[in-house]
C-alpha cells in the first residue's frame, strides 16, 4: 500500500497544503486522491481550483516549476468528480479499487478528451485547455 495511505484525509490534505507532504510519496494515486479529498469537501469547481493552486506550489517549492502543468491537474479533478458521481463508496481505497482505470489507464482516459496532446503542450502547461473533443461531465 502507498504511503499516503498511512495519513488521514485530513492529515493528507493538510501536509500538502502546507508544504509538508513527502515529495517521494506524492505518486499518481496520490495525486488522485488529493483530488477526491478536495471534491469531496468543496464540490469539484473549487477543488480544481485549489488543486491547481496546491500542486502549482508544490513544484515551486521544490524547484520544479517546469513539471507544473494546469491544464492536465484540472482534467484529473474532473475526471476523478465524474468517477466520483458514479461511485457507491465513501473511502478512496474502495474508490480507486472501484475505478482502476484511473490509476492505470489514466494517459489514455485524459487523451480521449483532447485531439492536442497535453501531455507536452507549453500551452496546456500555462493555462487550462477545454477538451475539443469529449467534455468532462
Amino acid at each position: 500500500m502507498e504511503p499516503h495511505f498511512d495519513l488521514s484525509d485530513d492529515q493528507f490534505e493538510a501536509q500538502f497544503r502546507s508544504l509538508t507532504f513527502v515529495p517521494a510519496h506524492f505518486s499518481h494515486e496520490a495525486h488522485l486522491r488529493l483530488a477526491w479529498i478536495h471534491i469531496r469537501k468543496y464540490g469539484v469547481d473549487k477543488a480544481a481550483e485549489n488543486i491547481a493552486e496546491q500542486i502549482l506550489a508544490f513544484a515551486n517549492s521544490l524547484g520544479e516549476s517546469a513539471i507544473y502543468n494546469k491544464t492536465l491537474t484540472v482534467a484529473a479533478v474532473k475526471a476523478v468528480n465524474h468517477f466520483y458521481l458514479r461511485s457507491k463508496t465513501g473511502n478512496f481505497k474502495e474508490f480507486i479499487d472501484e475505478f482502476p482505470q484511473l490509476k492505470h489507464e489514466f494517459k489514455q482516459l485524459i487523451g480521449s478528451h483532447y485531439s492536442l496532446d497535453i501531455f507536452n503542450s507549453e500551452e496546456a502547461k500555462a493555462e487550462y485547455l477545454q477538451p475539443d473533443l469529449i467534455p468532462f461531465d
